[in-house]
């Protein structure tokens, strides 16, 4: 399907997974959710499912070579687990673009001013859009300038995200063709948009839960993982982080600096706790 906007920029949208059932996925759930906490090997398995999808259902029909700059969603300092994906995402269509002849895709970022404690994936449509119209991103328009461009997110789910891209498209003049792709999507409206946080949380529902995620060699860091242990309870977090090694502890905290969550007084309890093991 492809959408014009008022300019002359033309979006082409594309998922991997259509959800239909807020109880049922042509996915696995219990993936999904070791995904959005930082398991990269499974980052990689949706990279490439949703790269050969895309390949092979739309993008190799009309390729003619024109480069391209791939996106993955909009992050600050710490990636989203979205990152990870659009990391394998590109290994599957540069080996496409090699074995046809053309040049590697190069890669972007979008940067966004404005770091959230609240998470999407418990929010209504409205609230989603509230929280979300005064952020700014932020892209380098040198890069851009008369190339294809892919963005990649997760899953799409009230489209307040893809809005908020297309916006910024507009502040920078900006008319390219864009490739919008998502893992899943949402396709029935009338399914609650807190689906995705039954999905986000289908395996993590305790920070408890991350021990089988993060005791393996491919876990990385991400801002859901990061920002979970800041918002547990503080008698949790404690005994969770004993159990943690000294660079994991360095590590989270250091990230969490990054993204400027000592302002947040929600989390200024687990962040001074991780802060005097880091400086023991």
């Amino acid at each position: 399907m492809i959408l014009k906007d008022t300019y002359k920029r033309t979006v082409e949208k594309f998922s991997a997974f259509q959800v239909s059932d807020p109880k049922n996925f042509d996915f696995p759930a219990e993936k999904y959710s070791k995904f959005k906490f930082g398991s990269t090997n499974i980052a990689r398995e949706f990279g490439y499912t949703l790269a050969d999808r895309f390949i092979n259902q739309l993008f190799k029909f009309s390729y003619t070579g024109k480069p391209i700059v791939v996106l993955p969603s909009a992050y600050s300092h710490i990636p989203t687990a979205s990152y990870f994906m659009t990391i394998h995402f590109i290994d599957k269509l540069n080996q496409f673009l090699y074995e046809n002849g053309f040049s590697p895709v190069e890669t972007g970022k979008i940067s966004r001013s404005i770091t959230y404690r609240e998470d999407y994936g418990e929010m209504t449509a409205e609230e989603r859009y509230n929280l979300i119209k005064g952020d700014k991103f932020h892209v380098d328009e040198a890069l851009l300038k008369n190339k294809i461009l892919i963005f990649l997110d997760d899953i799409k789910i009230t489209g307040t995200h893809e809005r908020i891209i297309i916006k910024m498209l507009d502040d920078f003049g900006i008319q390219n063709h864009c490739y919008m792709l998502y893992f899943a999507e949402l396709t029935d409206p009338a399914i609650c948009p807190k689906t995705e946080n039954y999905l986000n949380h289908f395996f993590v529902k305790h920070i408890s839960d991350l021990y089988s995620i993060i005791n393996h060699d491919d876990f990385k860091f991400n801002t859901r993982i990061v920002k979970y242990i800041l918002n547990s309870n503080p008698e949790a977090c404690r005994l969770f982080l004993q159990k943690q090694s000294k660079a994991f502890i360095n590590e989270l905290f250091y990230k969490a600096l990054g993204n400027e969550y000592y302002k947040f007084p929600e989390y200024a309890a687990n962040l001074q706790a991780i802060e005097a093991l880091v400086s023991e």
